[in-house]
């Protein structure tokens, strides 16, 4: 994929429209739901060290 360079005096400015109140409920869900999965999997893969 390359690098796409804007010509000059031309910005280029992309603009989403705006989410409904169901869409940002589901998107916060999702990325709570997100955080917590990778967590736990964190936890999972990390090693204590044991003394002896």
């Amino acid at each position: 994929m390359g690098l796409i360079k804007e010509p000059e005096g031309v910005d280029f400015v992309i603009q989403s429209k705006p989410l409904s109140e169901k869409q940002q409920k589901e998107l916060s869900e999702f990325i709570a739901k997100r955080k917590l999965e990778i967590k736990k999997k964190d936890k999972k893969s990390t090693y204590s060290q044991q003394t002896v």
